[in-house]
């Protein structure tokens, strides 16, 4: 890490709770002021992530042997404990996608009138804690941010979600925190044999369980809990479809966007590096898990009936993707070439980050029908591609892109990854590709349903989509498209964050 500290970082991270008390300063009845001010203070962090974006060298140092705008400050020396920060070509393209999804999420939410103080504190609070997971590289930091990201999402589900929220925040809530405790155990069993260090860095130098043991594998799998539950994997998924059902359409979106790749970003950032003996030993049996939620989940998705849940179960499907990348990077497979584990490892990289950007998306555009609609129940609706045909076109463009049509990322993406699996293992990615014929066959038929078909008379008159919303969705739609035809502006930083992992792994 730089022998300088570099002040960005911090900066970045802070900002959002910095502009959480100051909204505590403007009265409650100025929800007009309170909700610009949020917005306007979202921007801040967003410019500076697009500013990080083209100041990053993307031939410099990368993790585990150093990163850039790094920041290292004693916090509780006594305990080992650093206020370590940095960035490389791992995390630049999530902080980009927090600071840009929170800053639509905002703008989307201004037709919030129940308390909307709290529910815009919420949102920066949860920014807060998403950057920092994504920045931090002390492992009581990383992990005090981990939770912090957790709480506001839980109030914002339990208070202005749907009919079942208290449910739905209570399960999210639950789920996550026997997660936290599995990681929390595995975090300090590392600390104690690896040198008394939370630093991150040096225990992926150290290595502390290079040699097969029942201790390695069982902080292996604690860490692989913390994050699995967060991904959400099969079988640790059943908390999502309830959680984004009854969140409020922005937290629905915040929450697929980046609270999901929290955990990918686990796999990528501590499990790969840190326990790559571990992981080639069962990469196997992960690369069946995910194999079993990208095929459970597009069947799953093609079973429902309410559009929010079908999108809900189709982050199932495509998370799933980004565990297969990551699997089959770690291989143990004789003559298993380096270009096979690197396409596998910036698959999964640009499926974390496409899924980001299409899901969000989607969720945004459940939201403008069920604004209007007040159901989201695919059979109520029909021939709605005539009277709303700006919602169509958005709705139909995204879907493309969720399906994984050439010239958008996530046909980048999954050919990624499947190029490294086939690698790997034949049979795991000709399986891989049920998913996507699943995949595309609940998509067209979700188009068809809500678009095609005779019209309802109840929506005859539903009104297009608004300033409001296009704004919400179109730089989003700008990015699927942009990264699609021109990867590689986004390949340049998974390249070389794959490159430090696999020189860690083999």
């Amino acid at each position: 890490m730089d022998s300088t500290n570099n002040w960005i970082l911090p900066l970045i991270t802070f900002l959002p709770i910095i502009g959480a008390a100051i909204l505590m300063f403007i009265p409650r009845e100025r929800a007009g002021a309170i909700k610009a001010a949020a917005i306007a203070i979202s921007i801040i962090p967003l410019v500076i992530s697009i500013w990080m974006w083209f100041a990053y060298n993307r031939s410099g140092v990368q993790f585990p042997h150093g990163t850039q705008f790094g920041i290292n400050v004693p916090w509780i020396p006594s305990l080992g404990v650093s206020f370590a920060m940095g960035a490389d070509g791992l995390s630049i393209p999530l902080i980009f996608l927090t600071t840009l999804l929170t800053t639509l999420s905002l703008i989307y939410s201004t037709f919030i009138e129940m308390r909307p103080k709290e529910y815009y504190w919420m949102f920066l609070l949860l920014e807060t804690g998403m950057l920092g997971v994504f920045t931090s590289l002390d492992f009581v930091l990383f992990f005090v941010f981990w939770e912090i990201s957790l709480v506001p999402m839980y109030f914002l589900i339990g208070i202005w979600g749907g009919p079942r929220r208290e449910y739905a925040a209570i399960k999210f809530f639950l789920y996550t925190m026997v997660g936290s405790m599995a990681m929390l155990l595995a975090i300090l069993t590392m600390y104690f044999h690896g040198g008394h260090t939370f630093d991150m860095l040096a225990l992926a130098k150290a290595n502390p369980f290079a040699v097969k043991s029942i201790m390695g594998s069982l902080v292996f799998w604690g860490l692989f809990l913390g994050f699995a539950i967060k991904v959400p994997m099969w079988p640790f998924h059943t908390w999502l479809p309830d959680a984004h059902v009854e969140a409020p359409t922005a937290g629905s979106v915040i929450l697929a966007g980046v609270l999901l790749k929290m955990g990918t970003y686990g796999f990528m950032r501590v499990l790969l590096p840190m326990m790559p003996t571990q992981f080639g030993q069962f990469w196997m049996v992960i690369a069946i898990l995910a194999l079993i939620a990208i095929i459970y989940g597009a069947f799953v998705a093609m079973a429902q009936k309410d559009m929010k849940k079908l999108i809900a179960y189709s982050s199932v499907n495509h998370m799933g993707y980004v565990t297969l990348g990551c699997a089959a990077a770690a291989a143990t497979i004789p003559g298993m070439t380096e270009v096979s584990r690197t396409a596998a490892l910036n698959g999964a990289q640009m499926q974390a980050f496409s899924h980001g950007l299409i899901t969000g998306a989607l969720f945004f555009l459940v939201g403008v029908v069920y604004e209007r609609a007040h159901t989201r129940d695919l059979s109520a609706f029909g021939g709605l591609g005539a009277r709303v045909p700006i919602y169509a076109g958005m709705l139909a463009f995204c879907s493309f892109g969720s399906l994984g049509l050439p010239g958008m990322t996530g046909f980048i993406a999954e050919l990624s990854v499947l190029t490294g699996t086939y690698a790997a293992s034949p049979w795991l990615a000709g399986l891989a590709l049920i998913g996507i014929v699943v995949t595309a066959a609940y998509m067209l038929w979700m188009l068809q349903r809500v678009l095609l078909g005779p019209l309802n008379p109840k929506y005859e008159k539903m009104p297009d989509a608004d300033a409001r919303e296009i704004i919400s969705l179109a730089p989003l739609m700008a990015l699927m498209l942009f990264f699609g035809i021109v990867p590689n502006a986004v390949f340049v930083f998974f390249n070389t964050a794959s490159k430090a992992i696999l020189d860690m792994l083999h």
